[in-house]
């Protein structure tokens, strides 16, 4: 079990698994979401259809289609709204079922997105910690997971935070 956390493009990652920071209609979004669903092609947007959309804190498992992954994970984030609003429930629960749904799948590699700190405003660095360590404490031993950035601020933002980071991820390679 390992996890990385890594400045690339997540859609171009050689993972069994994309996660898929989703809307909860599926069907396609900006940031992350839009980049997944271009590059994975229109298949993808029939078979999300089919799911009849992801309540937040939950995911749904779909093919890759043109991605180089063989399944994308779709988890719905949540929107932050103050943090009294069982935002951080919400969102541990999406990186839970992501690597639940992974683990029914015998999947050995995963690449995970920042989600909700985008469009959807969760604070990046708790959105970053929240995620590295829900991530790390969930893992199957068999595993590796990858934490993808590409948002310059939060790119600098996880390398002020390496020390904090270090006691979750094997590895920072930003």
């Amino acid at each position: 079990m390992s996890l990385e956390i890594i400045k690339a493009d997540i859609t171009k990652m050689e993972v069994d698994a994309v996660v898929n920071a989703a809307n909860n209609s599926l069907l396609g979004g900006g940031g992350v979401d839009g980049a997944i669903h271009r590059a994975a092609g229109p298949e993808l947007l029939k078979e999300c259809i089919a799911l009849s959309g992801c309540e937040t804190g939950d995911a749904k498992v779909t093919a890759g289609y043109n991605l180089l992954s063989k399944f994308i994970i779709h988890t719905v984030g949540p929107v932050w709204r103050g943090g009294k609003h069982n935002e951080e429930a919400l969102l541990i629960s999406c990186y839970k079922r992501c690597i639940e749904e992974a683990k029914k799948r015998n999947v050995k590699s995963i690449a995970f997105p920042l989600i909700s700190a985008g469009v959807y405003g969760y604070p990046k660095k708790e959105a970053l910690l929240i995620a590295a360590r829900t991530i790390s404490s969930c893992l199957s031993y068999d595993m590796k997971a990858f934490i993808v950035l590409f948002d310059e601020e939060i790119i600098n933002l996880a390398k002020n935070m390496k020390a904090e980071l270090s006691q979750y991820a094997e590895k920072t390679n930003l």
